[in-house]
């Protein structure tokens, strides 16, 4: 009998900097260095992860946040949405509501909340129909998926986004629940599940300590924290594995030089699942959507390890004092 295949997505939250705005960063400037990762001559953004995932056969889904159209227009969806289509990777949905205090003329009568979560289910139909919509006129195939900007959703978000049609959310983060997520779900909860009228797949993760979440984020969990999280994922038969990074994560804090320790950890990444024969990298439009109302059968996540979690603290001072401080040069 053939063992079942876990589906590795790769998401990457695309999105502006609305504090790089805020500080008075132009248009432009900004796409080039939150989104294509602009510096020093190089660039690490998304074209420099769509590279690496060719490079492994994997496929990466471009959660991208249109919301900057308020203030600057959409002409500059457009190329985004070309590159990432263009090359095989999904572009799907993400918001960042903090742009509403910059719109131009707002959807929701200049109503302002930092999440998407933080507005009425009214409001929320408004602002996510428009994000579609913007998206899609800017070239991206049918929405299919969303994750919220800080994960900050909330139950009437997925009932919003079944009333416009959108199969899948990923905003549940165990991380962030009861914090900025407010949906009512299972922090234990692994497989993809239906929760008002979406099918939900939270962001993976492993125990780095009892009773302790860590989540796969690239910047958050060491090369050797995701091997094991990939590996513990394909041995018990999940069905996927979700993985989290932004389209500026490799560069430095201050987005002036790369972060060489984040760049190589995505590659291990990549690696890892090029050599699991039972991994498979996917997008949402690859996933089944007939689920049930909750898993058939229970999951579990990697157990904690006190050499990984002791090694990855060490590996996050160092990563700090090279590329947050910038005491060595680059």
């Amino acid at each position: 009998m053939t063992a079942p295949t876990t589906a590795l997505l790769i998401t990457v939250d695309t999105e502006l900097s609305s504090s790089l705005h805020q500080r008075g960063m132009g248009l432009a400037d900004n796409v080039d260095r939150s989104i294509w990762g602009q510096v020093q001559g190089g660039a690490y953004g998304i074209g420099w992860q769509m590279d690496l995932l060719e490079r492994y056969a994997l496929k990466g889904v471009f959660f991208l946040d249109p919301m900057p159209a308020l203030v600057h227009g959409a002409d500059f969806l457009a190329p985004i949405v070309a590159a990432i289509v263009g090359r095989g990777h999904e572009v799907q949905m993400h918001i960042h509501s903090e742009w509403l205090a910059w719109a131009k003329d707002s959807p929701v009568d200049g109503r302002q909340g930092r999440n998407i979560g933080d507005f009425s289910l009214a409001d929320q139909i408004i602002l996510l129909g428009l994000a579609k919509q913007l998206l899609e006129d800017a070239g991206a195939p049918a929405i299919t998926a969303f994750r919220a900007g800080n994960f900050g959703a909330s139950d009437d978000t997925l009932r919003a986004l079944a009333t416009l049609g959108v199969a899948w959310d990923s905003s549940v983060n165990p991380a962030y629940l009861g914090r900025e997520c407010t949906i009512t779900a299972d922090p234990a909860q692994i497989g993809a599940t239906r929760l008002q009228g979406v099918a939900e797949l939270p962001v993976s993760g492993i125990a780095d300590r009892p009773g302790s979440f860590r989540p796969a984020q690239i910047c958050a969990m060491s090369a050797a924290e995701m091997r094991a999280g990939l590996r513990h994922a394909v041995g018990e038969g999940h069905d996927a594995f979700i993985v989290v990074t932004h389209s500026f994560e490799m560069l430095s804090r201050d987005r002036q030089r790369p972060n060489r320790a984040v760049m190589g950890r995505f590659e291990a990444l990549c690696r890892e699942a090029a050599r699991l024969p039972d991994m498979q990298g996917a997008g949402f439009n690859d996933l089944p959507t007939d689920l049930p109302d909750r898993p058939a059968r229970s999951l579990s996540r990697a157990a904690p390890s006190q050499w990984r979690t002791g090694l990855r603290m060490a590996e996050q001072a160092w990563a700090t004092w090279r590329y947050e401080h910038r005491l060595v040069p680059a």
